[in-house]
């Protein structure tokens, strides 16, 4: 025989019901992350078979979550990330990590994309009008959020053929609608604001106010 244990030791039993729907929401939650998976994957075979590089590079994919809430928008990508293939690789990553850090958002919520995948003229000149990619991965990931790194980033998202879409403008320190689901934030490009102290603090004074939009956020 064992003694009963007391009262105050004995875990709270989850109803069977409840302890059901947490499983199946488990479960779809699970079957959401690996289709969003497989369409990121789809979407890269696409890119890669596009031949948009025409000079034999690989194009520049995507870094992040596939179910981010946050998207975070580049025109083009450095050189460091041309040579890795991956966006925000180097220092525009590294200053995006630590300032979401100071914000206190988790980065593994973040999906990081540039327009122009490859640089090239053709390639520039028809994400000018309508990046090609760009709708793709939004309507995969299903962000809470778009962050517009520069006038031409905006100017992009503008020419997208996205549902019951709004414009935006270039203007920071506002938290605009891009559509009824999806908030955008415009900050200048973060490439162009790491080599001098008046352009970094330009840059944080437009992007914190992604802190303000986080706090806002239901307790999902």
């Amino acid at each position: 025989m064992t003694a009963d244990r007391p009262e105050s030791d004995v875990p709270p039993r989850v109803p069977r019901s409840q302890s059901s729907a947490f499983k199946d929401s488990d479960e779809i939650q699970d079957a959401y992350l690996r289709r969003a998976i497989a369409e990121i994957g789809a979407l890269n075979d696409e890119i890669v078979a596009s031949g948009d590089c025409a000079d034999g590079t690989l194009p520049v994919m995507a870094s992040g979550s596939p179910q981010a809430e946050i998207i975070m928008v580049k025109w083009a990508p450095s050189i460091p990330e041309q040579q890795e293939g991956v966006a925000y690789f180097g220092r525009a990553g590294a200053a995006i990590l630590k300032s979401v850090q100071r914000l206190g958002i988790d980065p593994l919520t973040l999906y990081g994309t540039v327009c122009v995948k490859c640089l090239s003229e053709e390639a520039e000149r028809t994400a000018e009008h309508e990046p090609p990619w760009l709708s793709r991965e939004i309507e995969i990931v299903r962000p809470r959020l778009v962050v517009a790194m520069g006038e031409r980033v905006v100017e992009a998202l503008n020419h997208l053929d996205l549902p019951l879409s709004s414009e935006i403008s270039a203007s920071p320190n506002e938290i605009q609608r891009l559509t009824p689901t999806i908030d955008a934030v415009f900050t200048p490009d973060i490439d162009e604001s790491l080599d001098e102290q008046s352009a970094k603090r330009a840059f944080w004074d437009a992007f914190r106010i992604l802190g303000q939009w986080h706090e806002a956020q239901p307790p999902y």
